[in-house]
């Protein structure tokens, strides 16, 4: 009995031993990715608060040494991210519902399911490729919409699958509940399901709007950019990523310095909204808690 026992706190220990240097290889890691998060958002805040002036809000575009600013290129990516995002989100939230509450385990359910997963890990530049076959070329040139199209693309997997997983969540007695009082399945779900994962949601839809404000690539084969004031969705249309790509590669100080300010914008835009992401769940768990 007493070998037993010692055989036993023997385990015990080296268990505790185990426990506790794997929690510090965690932290430790932890701590690396901090570090180097601290350091990005010092580099970035660094050079770019040196650009960020009251010309870069209100000026467009323009040659260097002309005082010019990112106007236009916040103006086009707030409109595009905008109407990527009302493109993408209602079709990501469609094809989460019907994934999680109607199809199911069906097989074409599998078949959806599976092709969302391919655009989630598709490179966002095929995207553009795709985009500027089906929405450039036929219409003969760039344009916001295409950009925007290409973005929605980004986007609505990533509210699907969002979509699904929360909709999952959602406790079975709440439909239980609702169609033993005489409610259809469309009523079950629109009132009743879904309100219940309203949080979960929203934060899928911001977490998508962040991923698709820093792309670059699908731009590039949409919506290209211009030099001027421009909300004709139809045209050419500037983008914060596009004017970043093209600034930083100069030998112009005042471009690298404009560069700067517009990546240091996007952080600081994608920021928010992960941070908005976070408080809206918390406020709607927090009130149905309630």
């Amino acid at each position: 009995m007493k070998q037993l026992t010692a055989a036993t706190r023997a385990r015990y220990f080296r268990r505790q031993l185990v426990n506790r240097v794997m929690g510090g290889l965690c932290i430790a890691a932890a701590g690396v990715g901090l570090i180097l998060l601290a350091l990005i958002l010092w580099m970035l805040f660094s050079n770019g608060l040196a650009g960020l002036t009251l010309d870069t809000f209100t000026k467009p575009m323009s040659q260097p040494g002309s005082g010019g600013g990112l106007a236009n290129a916040i103006i086009g990516s707030l409109l595009q991210v905008g109407v990527g995002a009302m493109i993408g989100a209602p079709l990501g939230m469609m094809v989460g519902v019907y994934l999680s509450e109607v199809g199911k385990e069906s097989r074409f359910a599998s078949i959806v399911r599976f092709v969302n997963d391919i655009l989630l890990s598709a490179p966002s530049v095929l995207i553009g490729l795709f985009v500027y076959q089906i929405a450039v070329l036929p219409f003969g040139g760039f344009s916001g919409v295409a950009g925007s199209i290409a973005l929605a693309l980004i986007a609505m997997p990533i509210v699907a699958r969002t979509t699904e997983d929360i909709l999952r969540l959602v406790p079975q007695a709440y439909r239980d509940g609702a169609i033993a009082l005489g409610s259809r399945e469309n009523e079950v779900v629109g009132k009743v399901v879904l309100p219940a994962a309203f949080g979960g949601i929203l934060t899928g839809i911001l977490l998508a709007i962040a991923r698709i404000a820093g792309e670059t690539a699908p731009l590039l084969f949409t919506s290209l950019g211009n030099d001027i004031w421009s909300t004709d969705m139809t045209q050419p249309m500037a983008s914060l990523p596009m004017a970043i790509v093209r600034y930083s590669n100069t030998p112009y100080p005042e471009w690298v310095a404009l560069a700067w300010t517009g990546a240091m914008l996007i952080t600081v835009g994608v920021l928010v909204l992960n941070i908005a992401s976070r408080f809206s769940y918390a406020a709607v768990a927090g009130k149905q808690g309630g």
